[in-house]
């Protein structure tokens, strides 16, 4: 639990972690990153832009940029439950020529649009974290997107909505507990009604 959503709370949770962080685009965490914690970027993320954009407007760049997309999905569901180490290497072999191949579209792609265009914005958003949304090609225990932490963590946005507050911060401290006993029952099958 924390009162607020500002970076710092991020930042002192994980002092002392090294590794490989896998999250979304969200503006706190970028402090995060440096020598001793690599950013790894979602996928789902990126998609979801192009997905959105597709959806209302019928585009059929933003269907390519789908279309584009999902060859990484196709690629990761044949590749799903393999050790790290072979993933990397199928991931290299299968998806490394076709992510030179989706840069090169979208940095082409972006030069034929208006600037201001929502189009233009999903692309940027991809672009500029590139790096980071390619290392799941690099290191075989990143996965291609965060959707298992989302999922995870859905019961919790969702009841965040419905009451907007804990009370105080002894109700947040007190709703973070339960959360976490709840979720460490159902990752062991257990139920927490019992």
């Amino acid at each position: 639990y924390s009162p607020d959503r500002k970076g710092e709370r991020p930042r002192r949770h994980l002092a002392s972690f090294s590794g490989v962080l896998q999250a979304d685009g969200y503006a706190g965490f970028e402090r995060l990153y440096g020598e001793t914690v690599q950013e790894a970027a979602c996928w789902a993320h990126v998609r979801r832009k192009f997905y959105d954009l597709h959806k209302a407007t019928d585009s059929p760049t933003a269907g390519e940029a789908l279309a584009r997309i999902g060859e990484r999905y196709e690629i990761e569901a044949q590749i799903r439950g393999k050790q790290p180490d072979e993933r990397r290497q199928l991931r290299q072999a299968r998806a490394g020529r076709q992510l030179t191949e989706l840069r090169a579209w979208l940095g082409s792609t972006l030069t034929k649009i208006p600037t201001k265009s929502e189009l233009a914005v999903a692309i940027r958003y991809a672009l500029t974290r590139w790096a980071a949304l390619t290392r799941y090609a690099e290191d075989g225990r990143v996965e291609i997107d965060n959707n298992a932490a989302e999922r995870a963590i859905r019961a919790l946005v969702l009841g965040r909505r419905n009451y907007l507050f804990a009370g105080s911060d002894a109700g947040g401290e007190t709703a973070a507990r339960l959360y976490s006993l709840i979720g460490t029952c159902r990752l062991n099958g257990i139920d927490p009604h019992l």
